[in-house]
């Protein structure tokens, strides 16, 4: 991607809102800017302080009806935006267990890494409204939490907590056992000690071990290291506690270490696979047939037909992109196919596993994050058909719809159309996009609409990875991906949520 479109993709101005009658987002001026500096990572790794506690209790303990005033208040006394995404993601962490899924009442923690990414990619005057949509649903998370038991983080038992040396074997033991206790203990020894990026791979390849929670171990994965990126790695040790917790969960199932759960298996089986791919697997040629091939599979065949066929398609020296043009358009597909909270899913997951795959740095987590990802999609389609039909509508068999003769008329038209006929509107998505119109007003309506529009957690994690990943796919399947997008977009003729509303309201106070 050249740098030229990346900044076409991102870029959005106050122009164009107005065109597109958001005239409405001019109240959010009455706050300080965030800069595109203040929210890039900061590069001091110190120990959490108490610096950050004041900010995180107020979340806590304001009433859900009060909080957007209150952190607007203090935001005009100088609160800053990392301060209030770090001050979210702790009170998430300590407040909303993952139980008894990795998803419900969490998606408050999920989502604050989407609504960061929602906030960096608008014009900076709006990029509060993300992050105080992610607050008032900390609370209603918080609430929910309060019903299930009340359950909150408590402190570590320092007397457990392994010294430096041992922290890392005793962490892969414990998780391996399943073991929460000695977990828990010994990532706080680790977390004090290891580096971010040994972190990482450690927690990137136990995110993608097991299917369960449709994806959102591996989504948490990904969205926890992005955020603590942006606010700091100071605040690594409750976060990184929280996750062990949550990689753990085993859905009321026995003991995984016991037993051969079906969850289980293809990580298992794909420990021998990741063994059999060529020594400069990352080398090779992108070929669009090789992507078709996969398609195939992952739309009819089985979990380890598909995983056997990523191994025999590198090894014949295709390279690992079409692999993954195979895996980003095949999610959309199957969105397409059954539009619903497993369909989405494929597309968040895929995000993510390609991302943990982009950062991490062991080779042979590399591998597995490839195979797994790919071991999910079969388990997504059967998932998908328990709950109803699939279709079978192939995206390579869109044809291709004009929606009007510039940009800002097509991206209207499409947007529209999403609220009546989102298989119209993805035959128009596709003719847009393959007339190389300029794709950053596309993702900037998209974007706009779920601030005004949205009304669930899966909105921002579903518009955030998808526009994220077009670019990911190679150029020739592109259009397909984003003609897939539309099955899970907001549409404009959507009702407005009452967010916007009361977001005002907070910061005319």
């Amino acid at each position: 991607m050249s740098s030229a479109s990346r900044r076409r993709f991102l870029q959005t101005t106050t122009a164009a809102a107005a065109t597109l009658g958001l005239s409405q987002l001019d109240f959010l001026g009455k706050l300080p800017r965030v800069s595109a500096q203040e929210a890039q990572p900061d590069p001091k790794t110190v120990r959490f302080t108490s610096d950050i506690e004041p900010l995180v209790r107020v979340i806590e303990e304001t009433p859900r009806e009060r909080l957007l005033e209150e952190v607007a208040g203090r935001i005009r006394k100088g609160t800053t935006y990392r301060e209030v995404v770090a001050a979210l993601l702790l009170a998430g962490v300590r407040n909303i267990q993952p139980r008894p899924s990795v998803g419900f009442k969490f998606h408050a923690v999920l989502v604050v890494n989407s609504a960061h990414l929602a906030s960096i990619s608008s014009p900076d005057e709006h990029r509060w409204l993300p992050i105080f949509w992610a607050l008032d649903a900390f609370k209603s998370s918080q609430s929910r939490d309060v019903e299930e038991g009340n359950w909150t983080m408590g402190p570590v038992d320092e007397g457990f907590v392994p010294p430096p040396h041992q922290a890392r074997q005793k962490f892969l033991d414990a998780m391996n056992r399943w073991d929460e206790g000695d977990a828990d203990a010994a990532v706080a020894g680790l977390a004090r000690t290891a580096g971010s990026n040994e972190l990482f791979d450690t927690f990137a390849r136990l995110g993608c071990r097991d299917f369960r929670s449709i994806g959102h171990k591996a989504i948490y994965v990904a969205n926890a290291w992005r955020t603590l990126n942006c606010v700091g790695w100071q605040y690594a040790e409750p976060v990184l506690r929280s996750l062990a917790y949550a990689l753990l969960n085993h859905e009321g199932q026995g003991n995984p270490a016991e037993n051969d759960f079906d969850a289980d298996r293809p990580g298992r089986d794909n420990l021998a696979r990741a063994k059999k791919l060529r020594e400069d697997w990352q080398t090779g040629k992108v070929d669009d047939a090789a992507t078709r091939e996969l398609l195939a599979t992952i739309y009819g065949g089985s979990t380890s037909e598909l995983c056997d066929q990523v191994v025999e398609i590198i090894n014949r020296g295709i390279s690992p992109q079409s692999v993954w043009d195979a895996l980003l358009v095949g999610s959309g597909e199957l969105l397409m196919r059954q539009p619903g909270i497993v369909g989405l899913h494929t597309l968040t997951t895929t995000n993510a596993m390609r991302y943990a795959y982009g950062a991490c740095g062991d080779d042979e987590t590399r591998r597995m994050l490839l195979l797994q990802n790919a071991a999910f999609l079969p388990l997504f389609r059967r998932e998908m058909q328990r709950r109803g039909s699939v279709s079978q509508q192939k995206v390579e068999a869109l044809a291709g719809e004009e929606s009007g003769s510039d940009a800002a008329t097509a991206v209207e038209s499409i947007f529209a159309s999403i609220s009546t006929d989102r298989m119209l509107a993805a035959r128009q998505t596709l003719a847009f996009a393959r007339a190389h119109y300029d794709i950053g007003a596309y993702s900037n309506r998209a974007r706009t609409l779920v601030f005004f529009k949205g009304d669930d957690s899966h909105d921002y994690k579903f518009s955030s990875a998808v526009l994220e990943d077009f670019f990911r796919v190679s150029g020739s399947w592109r259009p397909y991906f984003l003609a897939a997008s539309v099955f899970h977009l907001r549409g404009s003729g959507g009702k407005d949520n009452e967010l916007a509303k009361r977001t005002q309201a907070a910061l005319e106070g």
